[in-house]
C-alpha cells in the first residue's frame, strides 16, 4: 500500500511539473508574440522619423567651349540631364556616361536669350533679344525596343510663339502663363513698372475661333524696386518683392485692369526680396531676402460678414541661409522647396512640416529637380554638373505635424487637423494625431460615465441585496451580454437606436434630470413605512421592484413635457437652439450614442468582475460590521466596498483598455469626423476607428501607411500605461485592505 502511494505522487508530481512546464511556455510564448507584434508596429512606424538623404550618383565634367548657361534639369527616371544656354540650345547628356548625346534648339532664330523662366513640368518662357516671346517644354518619351531594352527619348515641345512687342521702356524680365485658352504675359520693365498682356482665345459652338488682346501697364507707386517677380500657374495673381522688404500682390483676373490687393512687409529692417517662388499647389508663395531667410506666405481669411476679408500672412520660417538666398525651385509633387543662396549653398526644406531635409556641401549657382522630386541636378561654378539621387520619403511628417498645431494652406489659423486624402493633386496631407487620441478619450469617457455606475451598482445589488435565486439568473445573462459582437451592436446604435434618440432628445435630457429628484422624493415618502414588517418581507431581495414604476412614471412625465418644454423654452425647435443659441450642432451619430453602444460592451466586464470581487468578501467582515449596528448601507460603503476596492479598480481599468481598444461601434456610430469638440451632441473619430477607416486606401509604405501603424503603436502605448499604472494602483490598495 505504501509502495503504490510513492509511485502515485511521483506520477503525480510529474504531472504537475509538466503542467507547471506547458503553462510557462504558454505564457512565455504570449508574451514572445505580443512582443513581436510590438516590434512588427515600430519597425513600420520608425522610417517616418529617419532623415533625409543625399546620395551622388553621378559626376560630369564641364563641357570645353559650352555657353554660358541659363537653366538644369533632368527626367523622372534620372538617367539624362540637360543645360540650356543663352543662345537657346539644349543640350542633352547620358548621365552613367556623362556624354552629351542630343542637342535641339528652342528655336531656330539666331539670337540671344534675354532671360528665362521656367515653371513646373519643364515648361520655360524664353525672352529673346527682340522682346519675342517663345514657351517651350521639355518632354522625355520612353522607347521600347523588341528586346525590351528602354531609352529615354528627350524633344523640345513648342507651346506657343508671339511676335514681339514694344515696350515704353527695356524689359528686365518676363513670366508667361497659359490656362484654359488665356495667355498672360507679364513683363518687368527696367522703370519699375509691370506692363500686363492677355491673349483670350474663345472658341463658339461651330468650333470657330476668337482672339482677344489686351494690354496695360501697371504704373502705381510701389514702396521701393521690384527685385523678384512670379506669377501663379493660371496666370491671375502677380506676386513681387522689392528692395525694401515688401511684398505685394496683384489680382490679374480680369483682362484690362489689375487690382492690388496686397502689400504687406515681408522682411523687416530694410532687407530686400531677392527670391519668389509659388509653392505646389499654387496658394502659397515662397520668399526668399536678402538676409538669407526664407519663408512662405499665403492669403488668409480673417473678419466676419461683410468685414471678411484675405490678406497675406506669413505661415511657415524655413531653415535660413548664410547668404542672400538667389533662388527658389519648388517640387513638382510636394510641398518641398530647394533653394540657393549667393555663395552656392543649397537647402531641401518641406514647407508644412518646417523640416530642415538637407544642405549639400557643394555649392551651386544653378539647380534641377526631378519631376517625382527624388532626384537634384547642380551646376557649379566650373560648369561642372552633379547630381544626386534624394530619399526623403517622408518629408510631411514630423513631431510638431503629427501632435502640434500647424498652419495649413487655406486655414484662418494653426490647427490640429486629420485629412488624409483629397479631390486634388495638390493637396496638403494633414496628419495631427490629436483629434484621434482626443476623439479616443472622449468617446472612452462618455462610455465610462454610461457603464462604471450602473455596472458597480448592479454589482452590489446582486451581490449584498439580491436573493440567491435572483443573483444566479441574473449574473449569467449579463455575462451572456459580452459575447454579443460589436458589429451587431454598432448596426443596431447606428441605423435603430440614433433616430430614435434624435426624435426624441429633449425627452431623453429631461428624463435624466427627471428621475433622480422622482427617485429622491419618493424613497423619502416610503421611507418611514419601509421598516413595516409587511413592506420589508414582501421587498428584501426585491428593492428593484420598487424602482421600476419610478422608471415608467420619470419616462411618462419627460416624453409628456418634452414638447411642452421645447415650445416654451426653446421656440419649438430645441436642435435649431442648439446651433443658433450655443453654436453646438447636433449630428445623429453622437456621444450619446457612443455611450449607449460602448457602454453595452463594456458593462457586463466591469459588472462581473466587480461581482466577483464583492463576493469574496468574507462573510465573517459583513456579519461583524451588521453586528456592531450599521446598516446594509453603511456595511457597503465602509466595509464591503474599500475591501473590493482592487477588484472593482481593476474592473473599471479593464473596462477602460475594452473601450479604448473598441473598433467597431465607434466605426459604425461616430461619424468618424476627427474634431476637437466636448460637445455630447457631436461625434469623433478614434485611433481604432481611423486605422479601420484608412488602411484600405493606404498606399504600401507610403506615408498614411506608416502614420496608421504610428496609430497602433499609441493604441499599444496607451493600454500599456493605463493596464501598467492600473495593476500599480491595484497593488497599493491590496497592501493597504489586505485582501487582494
Amino acid at each position: 500500500m505504501q509502495k503504490l502511494d510513492k509511485q502515485f505522487i511521483k506520477k503525480v508530481r510529474r504531472q504537475d511539473r509538466l503542467a507547471t512546464r506547458a503553462i510557462t511556455m504558454g505564457g512565455l510564448l504570449v508574451i514572445a508574440s505580443v512582443i513581436a507584434i510590438l516590434v512588427l508596429i515600430v519597425r513600420v512606424t520608425l522610417p517616418l522619423f529617419q532623415p533625409a538623404r543625399a546620395e551622388v550618383s553621378h559626376r560630369l565634367p564641364a563641357e570645353p567651349g559650352l555657353a554660358p548657361v541659363l537653366a538644369v534639369g533632368m527626367d523622372n527616371t534620372q538617367e539624362i540631364g540637360f543645360v540650356l544656354d543663352e543662345s537657346g540650345l539644349f543640350s542633352f547628356y547620358d548621365l552613367a556616361s556623362g556624354k552629351p548625346f542630343f542637342r535641339a534648339a528652342a528655336s531656330a532664330r539666331q539670337a540671344k536669350i534675354r532671360s528665362v523662366e521656367s515653371n513646373k513640368s519643364n515648361i520655360f518662357t524664353f525672352l529673346w533679344e527682340d522682346n519675342s516671346v517663345t514657351v517651350a517644354k521639355v518632354d522625355f518619351k520612353l522607347l521600347y525596343a523588341e528586346d525590351g531594352r528602354r531609352t529615354v527619348q528627350p524633344e523640345i515641345t513648342p507651346m506657343g510663339k508671339y511676335p514681339a512687342r514694344q515696350y515704353p521702356a527695356p524689359v528686365r524680365s518676363l513670366a508667361a502663363r497659359s490656362h484654359e485658352g488665356r495667355l498672360t504675359q507679364v513683363a518687368l520693365l527696367t522703370d519699375n513698372r509691370f506692363q500686363i498682356d492677355h491673349e483670350v482665345v474663345t472658341t463658339d459652338l461651330m468650333d470657330n475661333e476668337t482672339r482677344e488682346s489686351f494690354s496695360f501697364l501697371l504704373a502705381e507707386e510701389l514702396p521701393g524696386r521690384i527685385t523678384a517677380f512670379t506669377l501663379d500657374e493660371k496666370g491671375e495673381a502677380l506676386f513681387a518683392g522689392t528692395d525694401t522688404g515688401s511684398l505685394l500682390r496683384w489680382d490679374l483676373r480680369e483682362n484690362e485692369t489689375a487690382d492690388r490687393t496686397d502689400n504687406v512687409v515681408a522682411v523687416p529692417g530694410n532687407k530686400g526680396v531677392t527670391a519668389l517662388a509659388m509653392v505646389f499647389g499654387d496658394i502659397s508663395v515662397a520668399v526668399g531676402d536678402a538676409a538669407g531667410g526664407l519663408a512662405t506666405w499665403s492669403q488668409i481669411w480673417s473678419g466676419e460678414g461683410e468685414d471678411r476679408v484675405q490678406a497675406l500672412r506669413k505661415t511657415h520660417t524655413l531653415t535660413s541661409h548664410q547668404s542672400p538666398v538667389a533662388r527658389i525651385i519648388p517640387t513638382r509633387r510636394t510641398k518641398a522647396l530647394i533653394s540657393l543662396d549667393a555663395s552656392g549653398g543649397t537647402h531641401f526644406d518641406h514647407m508644412t512640416s518646417e523640416n530642415h531635409l538637407l544642405a549639400l556641401d557643394a555649392p551651386l549657382s544653378l539647380a534641377g529637380i526631378s519631376g517625382q522630386g527624388n532626384g537634384l541636378i547642380g551646376l557649379a561654378a566650373d560648369n561642372s554638373l552633379t547630381v544626386w539621387k534624394i530619399d526623403a520619403p517622408h518629408p510631411e511628417i514630423s513631431l510638431k505635424t503629427l501632435f502640434g498645431k500647424v498652419w495649413y494652406e487655406s486655414y484662418a489659423k494653426p490647427e490640429y487637423v486629420w485629412q488624409s486624402s483629397s479631390g486634388t493633386d495638390d493637396f496638403e496631407a494633414k496628419f495631427s494625431l490629436v483629434p484621434l487620441l482626443f476623439g479616443t478619450l472622449k468617446g472612452t469617457l462618455y462610455a465610462m460615465i454610461f457603464a462604471v455606475p450602473l455596472a458597480i451598482f448592479g454589482a452590489v445589488y446582486t451581490s449584498q441585496f439580491s436573493t440567491e435565486t435572483f443573483k444566479k439568473t441574473v449574473k449569467p445573462v449579463v455575462e451572456i451580454m459580452a459575447s454579443i459582437p460589436s458589429v451587431v451592436i454598432g448596426f443596431l446604435i447606428a441605423l435603430w437606436l440614433a433616430p430614435i434618440v434624435e426624435k426624441g432628445i429633449l425627452s431623453i435630457i429631461l428624463g435624466v434630470l427627471i428621475l433622480p429628484l422622482i427617485f429622491v422624493t419618493i424613497m423619502a415618502v416610503l421611507r418611514p413605512f419601509y421598516k413595516t414588517p409587511t413592506l420589508q418581507n414582501f421587498c428584501s431581495g426585491h428593492e428593484f421592484l420598487l424602482l421600476t414604476p419610478v422608471i415608467l412614471l420619470a419616462t411618462a412625465l419627460a416624453m409628456w413635457s418634452a414638447p411642452l418644454v421645447e415650445q416654451w423654452l426653446f421656440a419649438g425647435n430645441f436642435k435649431q437652439w442648439l446651433y443658433n443659441d450655443l453654436g453646438m450642432r447636433y449630428d445623429q451619430r453622437n456621444c450619446i450614442i457612443i455611450a449607449f453602444g460602448l457602454g453595452i460592451a463594456v458593462i457586463p466586464i466591469i459588472f462581473s468582475i466587480t461581482e466577483d470581487a464583492i463576493s469574496n468578501i468574507p462573510p465573517s467582515l459583513t456579519a461583524a460590521s451588521l453586528a456592531l449596528g450599521a446598516s446594509r448601507w453603511q456595511t457597503i460603503w465602509r466595509v464591503v466596498l474599500p475591501s473590493a476596492s482592487p477588484g472593482i479598480f481593476a474592473a473599471i481599468m479593464i473596462g477602460f483598455g475594452r473601450a479604448v481598444g473598441e473598433t467597431m461601434i465607434v466605426l459604425m456610430a461616430t461619424g468618424n469626423t476627427p474634431i476637437l469638440d466636448w460637445s455630447i451632441f457631436n461625434g469623433m473619430r478614434t485611433l481604432s476607428a481611423n486605422i479601420a477607416v484608412e488602411i484600405p486606401e493606404a498606399p504600401f509604405n507610403g506615408t498614411l501607411y506608416r502614420v496608421l501603424f504610428l496609430c497602433s503603436s499609441l493604441l499599444f502605448a496607451l493600454t500599456f500605461v493605463v493596464n501598467t499604472g492600473a495593476e500599480l494602483v491595484r497593488e497599493r490598495l491590496r497592501k493597504k485592505y489586505g485582501r487582494y
